[in-house]
């Protein structure tokens, strides 16, 4: 997984299918439609949440590159906010989940 270090806005929706999407603005305005591939619960570790993003309708046996953030829920209950991970722990528990998660694909 890459690291990216420049923030970005977010739109959240769902599709017919079920699927969240998360259009991603990077800082010269371009505009990336993701879908969420995965959501990790980090709230015991790490007092946040993170997803995993894969570009929209790209086909499931090319490679891409995943994107993951931290998700941080507003209190209010609305949209929360991407941000950056920072820290080794966290990326190694995200490919942990990441790994299972792919196991139990395969199955």
């Amino acid at each position: 997984m890459t690291e990216h270090n420049h923030e970005h806005d977010h739109n959240h929706d769902h599709d017919h299918e079920g699927h969240e999407h998360i259009t991603l603005v990077d800082e010269h305005g371009n505009e990336t439609l993701y879908e969420i591939l995965l959501t990790v619960d980090g709230q015991e570790e790490f007092g946040k949440n993170y997803v995993l993003l894969y570009p929209a309708g790209a086909p499931e046996d090319e490679d891409v590159e995943l994107q993951a953030y931290a998700y941080i829920e507003n209190e209010d209950g609305t949209e929360g906010e991407l941000e950056q991970i920072e820290t080794d722990a966290e990326w190694d528990m995200i490919e942990e989940v990441f790994n299972t998660f792919m196991t139990e694909e395969e199955e």
